[in-house]
This record gives structure tokens, sequence and C-alpha cells, in this order.
């Protein structure tokens, strides 16, 4: 028999400290990286949206490449683009780590719609609320110290 995959997932990664550095005047020009990077990876970016401090993916993935490997490839590079920007006068970082949950293919619209409202979700939601819910929602257990990372002022 050959081998057939839907391996649809939800994936959710902030910048370092959860700082607002994904600007709007380059967010679409970010967004078609990240899918370029997917892309080359043997993946389809089939949606994606966030606000300043947050991005959500709604991707297809090969069964042939980990999920943690393509991430850090996404990452890496869409850092270094970023900062390579002229217009970019701060050295941006992603956060370590990320979330990530199987999506079916009942479930695809939902999600895609979910992703697509994030500026309006936001209004009302800081992404640390959004992000335990969800982490509730997909009975992850977890404690509150290690979920985010913590800047460090001296």
């Amino acid at each position: 028999m050959s081998t057939y995959t839907n391996l649809l997932f939800h994936i959710i990664y902030s910048t370092k400290y959860r700082k607002p550095w994904i600007h709007a005047a380059w967010q679409d020009d970010l967004y078609g990286y990240i899918g370029g990077i997917l892309r080359e990876n043997k993946g389809t970016l089939l949606k994606i949206g966030g606000v300043a401090d947050h991005v959500h993916l709604l991707a297809k993935l090969s069964p042939t490449i980990a999920i943690s490997d393509v991430l850090r490839v996404v990452k890496t590079n869409s850092s270094k683009w970023i900062n390579e920007r002229e217009d970019v006068h701060y050295k941006f970082q992603w956060q370590p780590g990320f979330a990530a949950f199987s999506v079916s293919e009942s479930q695809f619209p939902i999600v895609e719609t979910y992703i697509a409202n994030q500026a309006e979700h936001h209004r009302s939601k800081t992404f640390e609320e959004e992000f335990l819910g969800i982490l509730k929602k997909h009975n992850i257990e977890y404690d509150t110290r290690y979920v985010f990372e913590q800047e460090i002022v001296a």
C-alpha cells in the first residue's frame, strides 16, 4: 500500500519575552516568507495570523520531517530575515519553544477562522490568556512558572 497523510497542525509561537516586535508594515511580507520556508521543507502554509507579539500557523507538514526541525528552520530563517531589514533597529528573536496541536479535517474551517480573526480576538484577551486557554482546551498540564520565558532585568 502507498502512504497517504493529511497532517494538519495549529502552531503557535511568540516573540522573545512577547515583545511587540512584529510591525504591521512588514507583517504580510514576513508571513509570505514563513510560507516559503515551509514549502522548502515539504510543508504548506494554509493560514497564518497573529499580532505584534505572536503568530498562529495552520500548516500541512510532511511526515518525513519532525515538526521541531521544521519550526527550528522557520524561526531561525525568519529571525534572520527580520534582522536584515533596514527598518528594524533591535535584535529580533522568537521565544524558544512552540505549541503544536493536530487538527482534524473537520475542524479545519474553525481553526482557519480563529487564526484569521487574531487582531479582533486580541482586543479583549492577551496572548498569555489565550495561550493558557488553548493549553487547557487541549488538556495539557503546565506549570505557569515555566510556560513563558521571563525577561531578567538587572
